[in-house]
Protein backbone atom coordinates (compact mmCIF):
# COMPACT_ATOMS: atom_id res chain seq x y z
CA UNK A 1 0.00 0.00 0.00
CA UNK A 2 2.95 2.54 0.61
CA UNK A 3 4.74 1.89 -2.09
CA UNK A 4 1.14 2.83 -4.33
CA UNK A 5 0.59 5.57 -2.18
CA UNK A 6 4.96 7.07 -3.18
CA UNK A 7 4.24 6.30 -7.24
CA UNK A 8 0.51 8.35 -7.53
CA UNK A 9 2.27 11.22 -5.40
CA UNK A 10 5.27 11.23 -7.43
CA UNK A 11 3.12 10.74 -10.89
CA UNK A 12 1.11 13.93 -9.24
CA UNK A 13 4.44 15.77 -8.34
CA UNK A 14 5.90 15.34 -11.81
CA UNK A 15 2.85 16.34 -13.89
CA UNK A 16 2.62 19.59 -11.32
CA UNK A 17 6.41 19.86 -12.03
CA UNK A 18 5.99 19.53 -15.73
CA UNK A 19 2.91 21.83 -15.99
CA UNK A 20 4.89 24.59 -14.28
CA UNK A 21 7.63 24.37 -16.62
CA UNK A 22 5.14 24.57 -19.28
CA UNK A 23 4.06 28.13 -18.15
CA UNK A 24 7.27 28.90 -16.87
CA UNK A 25 9.16 28.37 -20.43
CA UNK A 26 5.48 28.65 -22.94
CA UNK A 27 6.91 25.56 -24.06
CA UNK A 28 2.94 24.06 -24.74
CA UNK A 29 3.33 21.46 -27.50
CA UNK A 30 1.36 23.96 -29.81
CA UNK A 31 1.22 22.61 -33.00
CA UNK A 32 1.69 25.97 -35.21
CA UNK A 33 -0.43 27.45 -38.11
CA UNK A 34 1.87 29.42 -40.16
CA UNK A 35 -1.04 32.00 -39.49
CA UNK A 36 0.20 35.66 -41.10
CA UNK A 37 -1.84 37.85 -38.62
CA UNK A 38 -2.07 41.79 -39.16
CA UNK A 39 -0.56 43.03 -36.05
CA UNK A 40 3.08 41.51 -35.64
CA UNK A 41 5.71 42.26 -33.50
CA UNK A 42 9.11 41.46 -32.24
CA UNK A 43 8.69 39.95 -28.24
CA UNK A 44 10.78 42.96 -26.85
CA UNK A 45 7.73 45.25 -28.73
CA UNK A 46 5.23 42.92 -27.16
CA UNK A 47 6.98 42.62 -23.21
CA UNK A 48 7.35 46.83 -23.67
CA UNK A 49 2.84 46.63 -24.09
CA UNK A 50 2.26 43.52 -22.17
CA UNK A 51 3.00 43.07 -18.14
CA UNK A 52 4.99 39.31 -17.53
CA UNK A 53 1.35 37.50 -16.73
CA UNK A 54 -0.48 39.07 -19.83
CA UNK A 55 3.28 38.31 -21.54
CA UNK A 56 3.46 34.72 -21.18
CA UNK A 57 -0.45 33.85 -21.54
CA UNK A 58 -0.91 35.88 -25.35
CA UNK A 59 2.71 35.62 -26.51
CA UNK A 60 3.83 31.80 -24.65
CA UNK A 61 0.42 30.05 -24.50
CA UNK A 62 0.56 30.25 -20.27
CA UNK A 63 -2.48 29.79 -18.49
CA UNK A 64 -3.56 31.92 -15.48
CA UNK A 65 -4.01 29.97 -12.25
CA UNK A 66 -7.95 29.54 -11.55
CA UNK A 67 -10.13 32.52 -10.21
CA UNK A 68 -7.51 34.69 -10.74
CA UNK A 69 -8.85 37.10 -13.38
CA UNK A 70 -11.48 39.84 -12.53
CA UNK A 71 -13.15 39.49 -15.60
CA UNK A 72 -14.40 36.06 -14.42
CA UNK A 73 -16.86 37.86 -11.91
CA UNK A 74 -17.92 40.88 -14.08
CA UNK A 75 -21.20 41.28 -14.83
CA UNK A 76 -21.97 44.80 -16.80
CA UNK A 77 -23.22 44.74 -20.46
CA UNK A 78 -19.67 45.71 -22.63
CA UNK A 79 -17.31 43.85 -24.63
CA UNK A 80 -14.08 42.07 -24.06
CA UNK A 81 -11.45 42.71 -26.35
CA UNK A 82 -8.30 41.61 -26.91
CA UNK A 83 -5.59 42.80 -24.34
CA UNK A 84 -2.57 42.65 -27.09
CA UNK A 85 -4.34 44.86 -29.96
CA UNK A 86 -8.12 45.93 -28.79
CA UNK A 87 -9.89 43.55 -30.91
CA UNK A 88 -13.22 42.73 -29.86
CA UNK A 89 -13.73 39.46 -29.20
CA UNK A 90 -16.68 38.41 -27.00
CA UNK A 91 -20.02 40.24 -25.52
CA UNK A 92 -20.94 40.39 -22.32
CA UNK A 93 -24.58 38.58 -23.53
CA UNK A 94 -22.77 35.37 -24.25
CA UNK A 95 -20.95 35.50 -20.93
CA UNK A 96 -21.91 32.21 -18.56
CA UNK A 97 -20.78 31.56 -15.15
CA UNK A 98 -19.28 27.68 -15.87
CA UNK A 99 -17.95 27.10 -12.13
CA UNK A 100 -14.17 26.58 -13.61
CA UNK A 101 -12.74 29.91 -12.60
CA UNK A 102 -12.47 31.52 -15.52
CA UNK A 103 -14.24 33.47 -17.86
CA UNK A 104 -16.44 31.51 -20.43
CA UNK A 105 -18.07 32.37 -23.15
CA UNK A 106 -20.93 30.35 -25.47
CA UNK A 107 -19.80 32.19 -28.85
CA UNK A 108 -17.26 35.11 -30.16
CA UNK A 109 -17.98 37.92 -31.60
CA UNK A 110 -17.36 37.35 -35.58
CA UNK A 111 -14.44 37.14 -37.16
CA UNK A 112 -12.97 38.07 -33.66
CA UNK A 113 -10.65 34.63 -32.98
CA UNK A 114 -8.84 32.08 -34.81
CA UNK A 115 -8.12 28.28 -33.28
CA UNK A 116 -5.36 26.04 -33.67
CA UNK A 117 -4.55 22.33 -32.21
CA UNK A 118 -2.90 22.18 -28.72
CA UNK A 119 -1.15 18.72 -27.78
CA UNK A 120 0.18 19.52 -24.49
CA UNK A 121 -0.32 18.22 -21.24
CA UNK A 122 -0.97 14.78 -22.70
CA UNK A 123 -4.07 15.76 -24.40
CA UNK A 124 -5.58 16.97 -27.68
CA UNK A 125 -7.50 20.47 -26.91
CA UNK A 126 -8.45 23.42 -29.27
CA UNK A 127 -6.61 26.63 -28.51
CA UNK A 128 -7.99 29.92 -29.43
CA UNK A 129 -6.40 32.92 -30.59
CA UNK A 130 -7.31 36.60 -31.53
CA UNK A 131 -7.68 36.74 -35.31
CA UNK A 132 -5.60 40.18 -35.64
CA UNK A 133 -2.38 39.68 -33.18
CA UNK A 134 -2.44 35.83 -32.95
CA UNK A 135 -2.87 36.39 -28.90
CA UNK A 136 -3.51 33.45 -27.24
CA UNK A 137 -6.62 33.34 -24.92
CA UNK A 138 -7.66 29.71 -23.81
CA UNK A 139 -9.68 26.88 -25.41
CA UNK A 140 -12.97 25.91 -26.68
CA UNK A 141 -14.47 22.85 -25.24
CA UNK A 142 -18.09 21.20 -26.37
CA UNK A 143 -19.49 21.15 -22.91
CA UNK A 144 -20.76 24.68 -22.97
CA UNK A 145 -25.22 25.42 -22.86
CA UNK A 146 -27.10 26.09 -25.48
CA UNK A 147 -27.46 27.58 -28.30
CA UNK A 148 -24.06 26.69 -28.95
CA UNK A 149 -22.97 23.78 -27.00
CA UNK A 150 -19.69 25.63 -26.84
CA UNK A 151 -17.51 27.07 -23.60
CA UNK A 152 -14.95 29.16 -24.78
CA UNK A 153 -12.67 28.65 -21.48
CA UNK A 154 -10.91 32.36 -21.43
CA UNK A 155 -7.41 33.84 -19.84
CA UNK A 156 -8.80 36.96 -18.12
CA UNK A 157 -5.93 38.60 -18.06
CA UNK A 158 -6.02 37.93 -22.52
CA UNK A 159 -8.77 40.08 -22.25
CA UNK A 160 -10.04 43.35 -21.33
CA UNK A 161 -13.29 44.71 -20.43
CA UNK A 162 -15.19 47.53 -22.08
CA UNK A 163 -18.16 48.41 -20.56
CA UNK A 164 -21.53 49.76 -22.99
CA UNK A 165 -22.20 53.57 -22.70
CA UNK A 166 -24.49 54.09 -19.26
CA UNK A 167 -23.09 50.10 -17.99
Amino acid sequence: MQNRRELIWALAGGATALAGWSWFTGETGMVSTAEAFEVTKTDAAWREQLDPMQFQILRKHATEPAGYSPLNKEKRKGKFACAGCDLPLFSSETKFESGTGWPSFYQPLDNAIGTSIDKSLFMKRTEVHCRRCGGHLGHVFNDGPKPTGLRYCMNGVAMKFEPAAGA
